[in-house]
């Protein structure tokens, strides 16, 4: 089949390799425009726009895809898939052709734009892919094929999204091959156990030592990717990992923000236990582990999150 492919993000990217590895022909993409990156906010493409110019793939970057229908009709495609777009797509362009999703929850759980995320902060143990029909409402069409996957104890973001889109990029291939063939089926989702997330903010990824262990460590899984943090008399310290460690100070009673050791481990009171810091990365250093941290930073009298 001849593929229109709407994507943006790595994620996008690794669906769109394996679509080109498949039988089916990617005809051209369509992805979000260039936007300013970095302190000087230089104007930066999408993954998915520099995979496609690398491996010369025509690539549309539209604002709004809905105001060039036009251009793409000009395009010839059986149908089009979206991984991580970041648009909401119009009728005028869901009637071009059938139009179908790779999103990496068990739909109708986690609707939006932060499945993955949101499973590892609810601390849940199994996720999934679903591919499903685009239409107007999020996340809600009929569902073509679903997998479930276990969410391992040591996965974050960056683990459990390689995974899901390994396996989602199968499954997509496998509902492409029934489309071709005729053979393609669906189930309407359970409108009643629809659930949504939400969008990461900058504000999320602040660890507040007033929440639970279980709550901090799950925070620092779901959102690795984007650098979840502690405040240390002021300055802002990286976190990358850390580690539930109530079970050693169980009949204590430890205020939270404060440091229960300071020397050989790097470990903070929090409501009702205690985390610790495996790994982490100052403002203008490199990422190391907590105890090779404390080895360079004096933390005793230090205000933390403050």
């Amino acid at each position: 089949m001849k593929v229109l492919f709407l994507g943006s993000p790595k994620f996008s990217v690794e669906i769109l390799k394996r679509i080109l590895k498949s039988n089916h022909e990617v005809v051209a993409v369509v992805t979000q425009p260039d936007r300013p990156s970095g302190r000087g906010h230089k104007l930066l493409p999408t993954d998915v726009k520099a995979f496609a110019k690398e491996n010369n793939i025509k690539v549309f970057d539209f604002e709004k895809v809905c105001e060039h229908i036009e251009e793409i009709k000009k395009v010839e495609f059986d149908i089009s898939v979206t991984a991580s777009f970041g648009q909401i797509l119009r009728d005028n362009f869901l009637s071009l052709a059938p139009c179908i999703n790779v999103h990496p929850s068990l739909l109708p759980k986690y609707r939006g734009a932060t499945p993955i995320q949101s499973a590892l902060l609810a601390g849940d143990t199994q996720t999934g892919v679903t591919i499903m029909n685009v239409v107007r409402a999020v996340d809600a069409g009929a569902i073509y094929a679903q997998q479930k996957v276990k969410i391992e104890e040591d996965d974050n973001y960056t683990s459990l999204e390689k995974r899901l889109v390994e396996i989602g990029g199968d499954l997509l291939i496998d509902v492409l091959d029934k489309f071709e063939k005729g053979e393609i089926t669906s189930v309407n989702q359970d409108e009643e156990k629809a659930t949504f997330c939400k969008k990461v903010q900058k504000e999320d990824c602040f660890l507040d030592l007033n929440l639970t262990a279980t709550e901090l460590v799950n925070k620092s899984r779901a959102l690795n990717e984007y650098g979840v943090y502690l405040m240390i008399d002021g300055q802002r310290l990286k976190v990358q990992n850390l580690k539930d460690v109530s079970s050693e100070f169980c009949g204590k009673n430890f205020e939270p923000c404060n440091v229960i050791e300071g020397k050989k481990r790097f470990v903070l009171s929090c409501k009702n236990g205690a985390i610790e810091v495996l790994s982490c990365q100052s403002k203008s250093g490199k990422m190391v582990s907590g105890k090779d941290f404390l080895n360079g930073f004096n933390i005793e009298g230090k205000k933390i999150n403050i």
